[in-house]
């Protein structure tokens, strides 16, 4: 898929809803205040981007492929920053900004655990990392053999190997979370979200939360 596709993926009406609804599960988890500078790892078509920015975050999207970058830039407006850089080496300086999101990036990063660790380095506050979740029900559709589509090539975990990433890193408050239990977006989908808690383990996208310590 290139990034035009995917990007218009969330203008159709089941994308805008997984979209959203994955939106405030992230924003939630990372309580910005307004003018909070976020850096978003494994941006893509800045998509999440666009609405942190919009929601009053200074926004810098990092991305590893060129090409994504430059559809990004070409959508961002004036409102968030771009940069080429690999999650596993992120080029800032410790405790340079006050949150740190990655929305289904790290299952393609060869080492995830180092991912998380730069993470946690570069963050003063907050982060918010989503994974696709093996225990979910988009799992059994899209995430079998391979993975199909989109997925194809993408790593999915539980909540167990996604703490297990966070082995010696200086955090607290870990929490994890998830949304979209039925991936299909349809009426009885959107029903289904507003009554299922997000501290069951079973949606599509799963999210480890939590705060910097020293």
């Amino acid at each position: 898929m290139d990034a035009d596709a995917y990007d218009a993926w969330y203008t159709t009406e089941r994308g805008r809803w997984i979209g959203n609804t994955e939106f405030q599960l992230l924003a939630k988890g990372l309580r910005l205040r307004p003018g909070a500078i976020l850096l978003d790892v494994g941006c893509g078509t800045g998509w999440f981007t666009r609405r942190f920015a919009g929601q009053g975050a200074v926004t810098l999207g990092l991305d590893v492929r060129a090409d994504w970058l430059a559809f990004a830039r070409a959508r961002g407006g004036l409102s968030a920053r771009w940069v080429a850089g690999d999650a596993q080496a992120l080029p800032f300086a410790d405790e340079s900004f006050d949150a740190v999101v990655s929305v289904a990036a790290l299952c393609f990063v060869p080492d995830e655990g180092k991912a998380v660790h730069e993470i946690v380095r570069v963050t003063r506050g907050r982060f918010a990392i989503g994974w696709l979740n093996r225990a979910s029900r988009l799992y059994r559709q899209k995430g079998r053999d391979g993975g199909h589509g989109a997925y194809h090539g993408a790593r999915w975990h539980d909540a167990q190997e996604i703490r297990a990433l966070f082995a010696g890193a200086p955090v607290r408050d870990l929490r994890i979370r998830s949304a979209v239990f039925l991936p299909s977006g349809g009426r009885m989908a959107r029903c289904v979200e507003r009554l299922l808690p997000a501290v069951l383990p079973r949606g599509a996208l799963i999210v480890a939360t939590g705060e910097k310590c020293e």
